[in-house]
């Protein structure tokens, strides 16, 4: 199911550039252990959102029921979106900018502040993380990997018109390495711009800096496991998540008795 707003602000890009008619896509990797955590990263979405935006979830037995994705899961996959994620400019039709973001996110700030910070020159825009987990598992005890550029594709704008982008076709991501895949081995380093900390502020690893408001998270990734996970319920941010999480039942409870 896609969801999207009504706010019919234009999408202003660094550039300087306007897409007067055009919907910020934004994919949600879908897992089906952390439903609420797709719901809950969905309502923040769209609660902050000043521009008009679409948010569609991957979800992996969808992709597989229309033959986008059949590669068999790998022992180190700790997602149902783990590869099914590099879908995202296909699925857009390789067009225009859209986003793809892990569902343990919760995002604190209106998105028009991350699409604001777009540039064209790029084929892709993340967060360039230094981050060497201590854990050995997390989540609901899923293994944790350590590899180069790690989580660095949990949040990722795709400039997917951009030429290199556009060999991540279906039968690319279901068969090249989980390496090629997240390092961007597709694209050269000056190809993969970079955006705040802040926009994917690992929980756990990134800290606030007392009176430093740009250090205060936009998107808490919840990457260890969130609340919504018996071992992870005292997290950092558990609360400001539990708080969306009982404001987005709330109101679906609300649109049920109507």
């Amino acid at each position: 199911m896609t969801w999207s707003n009504s706010n019919a602000v234009p999408v202003t890009a660094a550039n300087g550039e306007t897409n007067t008619n055009k919907i910020f896509k934004i994919f949600v990797g879908y897992d089906s252990r952390e439903d609420i955590a797709y719901e809950v990263c969905r309502h923040s979405i769209l609660k902050r959102s000043t521009i008009p935006v679409e948010i569609t979830p991957i979800i992996q037995s969808d992709m597989r029921k229309k033959g986008l994705y059949w590669r068999e899961r790998g022992q180190t996959e700790s997602t149902e979106f783990s590869f099914s994620r590099f879908l995202t400019p296909y699925l857009a039709d390789y067009d225009g900018w859209a986003m793809f973001v892990d569902c343990d996110f919760l995002y604190l700030a209106d998105i028009k502040e991350l699409t604001d910070l777009i540039d064209d020159k790029y084929a892709i825009m993340c967060v360039h993380h230094d981050y060497t987990p201590k854990e050995t598992t997390k989540m609901d005890g899923a293994v944790q990997t350590v590899y180069p550029r790690k989580n660095w594709s949990s949040m990722v704008l795709y400039n997917c018109g951009h030429p290199k982008n556009k060999m991540l076709t279906p039968e690319v991501v279901n068969t090249q390495t989980g390496a090629f895949l997240h390092r961007f081995q597709w694209l050269e380093d000056e190809e993969i711009g970079s955006v705040p900390f802040v926009w994917n502020f690992l929980e756990g690893h990134n800290r606030v800096v007392e009176n430093d408001p740009t250090t205060f998270p936009k998107a808490v990734h919840y990457t260890r496991g969130g609340p919504w996970f018996e071992a992870w319920k005292n997290c950092d941010f558990a609360d400001l998540w539990l708080n969306e999480m009982h404001e987005y039942t709330k109101e679906a409870k609300k649109k049920i008795e109507n």
